[in-house]
């Protein structure tokens, strides 16, 4: 498609706009490199370094896409709280940076609405946390099933979350590909069918040591350069789950916690 692309005689769009920029594949760049051509201001793109979860990095200069000394950091968060996005950065230090080099500075971000702290909580077991969790949302005054998401790094872990909605006696709905958020349910999800979701009350389950980062993916690595991946992509996981919260935050584990949890502690 993108050598067809390049044999038109017109271009195919004027202007092209990407969100979720991130995620972009090298097919769909090398598509979108076509339809920009050599027009300078034929592509916008919009994204997240941060939130990248789907692909695995790539230069996106070689294949002819070039933002050096043209992009920038947008500094204003308008959907998340003060505090749980002041948590969440800690989860991916001050910069992020791509294979081209380009940093993407997450300094001096502000949000524009405070809220509570996030919760961090270490049960004992399982029934323990699924207890833990269904208290604090007894807790959460003037919302309704459909304001919360449970979210958990895999599928392995959705029982817990049903163990909760026994406690709590609320509908559910899990959220996939051909689901969404349906209201007076509870949405259940995993972490990566919560990207581009967003409630006014979160909670993370099951953050337990070998659950993230997942130990079938550090099992797998073969050098340290594929072990850093896998860890910085785990880390964007659980970051884009803390962040799908507005307004309150709680994220659990049972026995052993995550190391990442230490990162999200106040400091």
């Amino acid at each position: 498609l993108a050598e067809a692309t390049k044999l038109r005689r017109n271009p195919t769009f004027d202007f092209v706009v990407v969100d979720e920029a991130q995620d972009v594949s090298i097919p769909q760049l090398k598509f979108l490199a076509a339809v920009g051509g050599d027009r300078p201001n034929a592509l916008f793109f919009a994204g997240d370094l941060g939130q990248r979860i789907f692909q695995y990095p790539f230069s996106w200069l070689s294949i002819g896409v070039d933002i050096r000394g043209r992009s920038r950091s947008l500094k204003i968060n308008y959907r998340t709280s003060h505090q749980i996005r002041s948590h969440a950065d800690r989860l991916l230090g001050n910069s992020v940076t791509d294979v081209d080099g380009i940093q993407e500075d997450r300094k001096g971000t502000i949000s524009v609405f405070n809220g509570p702290i996030p919760v961090l909580h270490v049960a004992k077991s399982e029934e323990d946390e699924a207890a833990y969790v269904a208290n604090w949302i007894r807790r959460l005054d003037g919302l309704s099933p459909h304001d919360i998401c449970l979210i958990v790094r895999s599928d392995a872990q959705l029982a817990r979350c049903q163990l909760v909605a026994k406690e709590l006696s609320f509908p559910t709905r899990i959220l996939s590909e051909n689901s969404e958020p349906q209201v007076g349910h509870l949405s259940v999800c995993t972490m990566h069918y919560a990207k581009g979701l967003e409630f006014r009350a979160v909670v993370v389950m099951a953050c337990d040591d070998e659950v993230i980062p997942l130990q079938e993916r550090i099992e797998t690595v073969s050098d340290d350069s594929d072990l850093d991946e896998v860890y910085n992509t785990e880390r964007h996981l659980l970051y884009v789950a803390c962040t799908r919260a507005r307004d309150f935050l709680l994220v659990t584990s049972s026995g052993d916690p995550s190391e990442f949890l230490d990162d999200l502690r106040s400091r």
